[in-house]
């Protein structure tokens, strides 16, 4: 038995307060919400059984509409949030962002480090295998998570990839 996973990187949000640490009720934009509705065609084409997403509300608020158009709801898992660096946003974001993937065992302050995000998106695919067999899953995340998500499963996932990540985006792993 395979699962088809379908992840879906965020559409564009708000951007988070530099200086502040950021927060999961940080929405989508005008273009988000746009972008979202948009996705609909595409994401329901999939034909998915089911809509997971991370908790954090720019998340939800992009898988929500194909959610609603297949008459699913939307269920919220803990494990699929955003990368908890450990970092406060800043101008200067980059920097430490390059320093974590060039050594993915590092950890900001009390932060996740990027190995430790890998275990946790291998567990959270591992466990859609589980609960969801032989179906497809949709799932709403973020970049450096599914970046992480896409290593886990094997398949190439670097820097570059994550920084460079459209929002939207969509990638699919089977597992």
């Amino acid at each position: 038995m395979s699962t088809r996973i379908v992840l879906v990187r965020h559409a564009e949000s708000v951007r988070p307060r530099p200086g502040e640490p950021d927060y999961d009720e940080r929405p989508l934009t005008e273009n988000g919400l746009a972008a979202a509705e948009s996705l609909v065609p595409r994401l329901t084409a999939y034909s998915p059984a089911a809509v997971l997403s991370s908790p954090q509300r720019r998340a939800v608020q992009t898988v929500t509409p194909a959610a609603d158009a297949l008459g699913l709801a939307v269920t919220t898992w803990a494990e699929l949030r955003e990368w908890e660096s450990g970092l406060v946003p800043s101008a200067d974001w980059e920097t430490p962002y390059t320093y974590s993937w060039a050594h993915p065992g590092f950890a900001h302050g009390a932060g996740e480090s990027l190995d430790a995000l890998t275990v946790r998106a291998g567990k959270a695919l591992a466990r859609m295998g589980e609960e969801y067999p032989d179906v497809t899953v949709l799932v709403g995340s973020h970049g450096t998570f599914l970046t992480r998500a896409l290593i886990a499963s094997g398949l190439p996932g670097d820097w570059d990839l994550c920084r460079t990540m459209p929002m939207p985006a969509i990638y699919e792993v089977t597992v």
